[in-house]
């Protein structure tokens, strides 16, 4: 038995752990004490990570879906060839453009599987190219290329006087505005030293508890909040002036496209007193230092780009920048995140990159290819229609709008291959499905929350900081795994492709080592990696150049806080709101709305749950035993209304279809709401699967730029099952 420490990889924040290996498998797992970064923070998901190694439903060798439609075991050489010689025959009658993947949560883990499986899709000559980032918050790096990115980055939460949480629940989701890295302790740390917390959320989520001042809004109003927050602290002149007039542009557009947007005409819309919104504004805009984060939920309710962009102005116009001279908190260890100069940097693209899609008129975006829109790629028959698709950690079938339109669509392609460890809802459907490496049984890096700084704000590691940790296991005897980069490398080889990333050509004839790969992918790092890997608890690794430095003298670019496609749709949302004091006491969302004699008429929110991560582990005993369902949490009084007791089985209906769940009184969750967490798919128990995407109509409403259709602050019926 020894112990020795890794890194965990069931979600994105990567804490650092302490594990005990007896035999050759991981049998216990705890958060190290002697982390500087995570000071012995552990989830319970990451507490029993090391589950999915040994458990018994592992796919340790590659399943074929043979004639008869069941999955049967082959040899991996055998599984191969086959996606080979179908890959090979697909693209020489349609095209590479007939060949997409996506790339799924767990696929975001492993450098060398980001190098690989680019070079795989390059060498093929496929754009096609879709990952989870676009399914729930891809206005985060569009909003970013439309306002511009600040060089210095933005004020550190270490420092801040106040923070504000749109819709984000950080001490569950590890995501937004308080450091993800032990964010209890971080936010404890923080109030003592006075930091004033604001929280807007429809349910009162175990970050608002802590909140100083809590808007307890209906959802799916977030972008109205925020527009009448810069709408008062324009009109009472609460801006930082000198940094609007030096460093922005567009600041009259903006102030007249908020005008319309009064504390009285939002609180009648968004469910809030108009006293509340003056507070937040005021008090956000009078703190010396600080930020404004969105979380997931107001991402998926509607106008994600608008929010998002929302979020910057508020950060710009309170100037929520690092300045020159001031100390960067992270100009990156193993990347370069921020030039470290005080200034507006040179504008990137939002979107309109090309090729274009076939659909929607859509087309990548900062974020990537719109993942929304994957399925009518599949659906769509023409030239350039997707028949192959590689799934390589991700659960489509579970986590993609409407579910019956996605399981068509997979369902009618040529080829599916699916690289996971667990025979997933979208393996079930799979030609091929790949059981990888993963997890303590490959090395590691902590690359994740360095590179996440340039998809959004106040996200990553606010410290200097690395880690590396080698391969710890082996997988089980006699396995046939790969890691997901050999999968595709092995594939490029059968196909006679030539595979090269960034300039880096791989020998095809001598397979490379994953620590090779690592060793390329962070080649200009600040620190060697030589030298990270000499502290195996991670370590903070200071920077030589700590502060900003000042712009250099006529440097002509802004952020920009009135870009003309941001102000054009913030008014489309005015010309919703209620024109006069008689439309504001009749609006309907002021009040529940009416009920039916046996259902409720509600509005489904997402949410998280220590427990759950999506579509992922729900078979571990200790996380089924802690949530074997999705519930669907609604307040005790709307329940009351029509005699829904707790734990009754409800149908869930929308307008694009419906499920059955099992119902919990929730005394913190707004009247007006129904709260359940998204992507959770458990399919051995299909009436209390649950899973959300089901009534997701992506057919006719979604955000124009990204393709993201409402996914949140969706208009539900909630009714008895009856015959139960």
């Amino acid at each position: 038995m020894t112990q020795t420490t890794a890194i965990c990889r069931f979600c994105h924040a990567t804490c650092g752990l302490r594990v005990t290996i007896e035999d050759g498998r991981v049998v216990n797992a705890i958060g190290d004490i002697d982390n500087p970064m995570y000071h012995g923070y552990s989830c319970v998901k990451g507490r029993n990570f090391h589950e999915f190694h040994a458990d018994p439903r592992r796919v340790l060798r590659p399943l074929q879906r043979d004639a008869a439609g069941q999955l049967q075991a082959i040899a991996l050489p055998a599984a191969l060839d086959g996606i080979a010689q179908r890959l090979a025959q697909l693209v020489a009658a349609h095209g590479p453009r007939a060949v997409a993947i996506y790339n799924g949560t767990f696929s975001n883990f492993c450098p060398a599987g980001v190098m690989v499986r680019d070079a795989f899709m390059d060498a093929l000559g496929s754009p096609m190219r879709f990952t989870n980032a676009t399914i729930d918050q891809p206005g985060k790096p569009v909003a970013m290329g439309l306002h511009g990115r600040w060089g210095a980055g933005p004020q550190a939460f270490a420092d801040a006087d106040v923070c504000m949480l749109v819709g984000a629940n950080t001490l569950v989701s590890m995501w937004g505005g308080i450091p993800a890295f032990n964010p209890a302790k971080r936010l404890h740390e923080a109030r003592q030293r006075g930091l004033k917390l604001i929280v807007v959320d429809p349910r009162v989520t175990e970050t608002a508890r802590k909140a100083d001042l809590h808007l307890q809004c209906l959802p799916g109003h977030d972008v109205e909040l925020l527009a009448a927050m810069l709408n008062v602290i324009l009109t009472e002149r609460l801006e930082d002036a000198a940094f609007v007039a030096g460093e922005t542009a567009g600041i009259e557009g903006l102030r007249g496209a908020v005008a319309p947007f009064t504390p009285e005409r939002v609180a009648a819309v968004a469910g809030v007193s108009a006293t509340s919104i003056v507070a937040a504004a005021r008090l956000f805009a009078t703190a010396r230092r600080g930020n404004v984060t969105a979380g997931t939920g107001p991402n998926m309710a509607g106008h994600g780009v608008l929010l998002e962009y929302l979020v910057l102005a508020l950060n710009t116009v309170c100037g929520r920048w690092v300045r020159a001279g001031e100390p960067v908190p992270n100009r990156g260890v193993l990347f370069r995140q921020f030039s470290g100069v005080a200034r507006a940097e040179k504008p990137r693209p939002a979107f309109g990159f090309s090729p274009p899609l076939r659909v929607r008129g859509l087309g990548e975006t900062a974020a990537g290819l719109p993942t929304a829109a994957l399925v009518d790629e599949i659906l769509t028959p023409g030239d350039g229609q997707v028949r192959a698709l590689f799934v390589v950690g991700g659960n489509p079938l579970a986590s993609f709008p409407n579910q019956a339109r996605a399981r068509r669509a997979l369902e009618s392609l040529d080829l599916l291959v699916v690289v996971d460890p667990q025979v997933s809802a979208t393996a079930q459907l799979a030609h091929y499905v790949l059981g990888p490496r993963f997890g303590f049984e490959t090395p590691a890096v902590s690359f994740a929350n360095e590179g996440i700084t340039v998809y959004g704000l106040s996200i990553g590691y606010q410290e200097p900081y690395a880690q590396y940790q080698s391969r710890l296991v082996e997988p089980p005897a006699g396995a046939e795994v790969l890691e997901d980069w050999q999968i595709f490398y092995e594939l490029g080889r059968r196909m006679g492709l030539q595979l090269a990333w960034r300039g880096h050509t791989l020998d095809m004839a001598n397979p490379p080592t994953t620590e090779a790969l690592l060793e390329h992918f962070v080649r200009r790092s600040r620190v060697p990696l030589d030298e990270i890997k000499k502290h195996p608890h991670g370590a903070i690794f200071p920077d030589p150049q700590p502060l900003a430095e000042p712009k250099e003298p006529g440097w002509p670019h802004r952020l920009q806080l009135g870009d003309a496609t941001m102000l054009a749709q913030l008014a489309d949302v005015a010309g919703r709101l209620p024109a006069n004091a008689s439309e504001m006491a009749s609006s309907p969302l002021t009040e529940q709305g009416p009920h039916a004699p046996d259902a409720l008429e509600l509005l489904l929110v997402s949410r998280r749950e220590h427990a759950v991560y999506n579509s992922v582990g729900h078979h571990l005993p200790a996380l089924r035993k802690r949530r074997p369902y999705n519930p669907a949490y609604v307040h005790p009084v709307d329940a009351q209304r029509v005699g829904l007791e707790d734990g009754a089985l409800v149908a869930i209906e929308s307008s694009a279809g419906a499920v059955t769940a099992v119902l919990h009184h929730a005394p913190d969750v707004r009247p007006g709401v129904v709260s359940m967490a998204h992507g959770f798919f458990a399919s051995d128990d299909e009436r209390r699967a649950a899973s959300t995407s089901t009534l997701v109509d992506d057919t006719t409403d979604w955000e124009p730029i990204t393709g993201l259709p409402r996914m949140s602050a969706i208009r539900v019926r909630v009714k008895a099952v009856t015959g139960e």
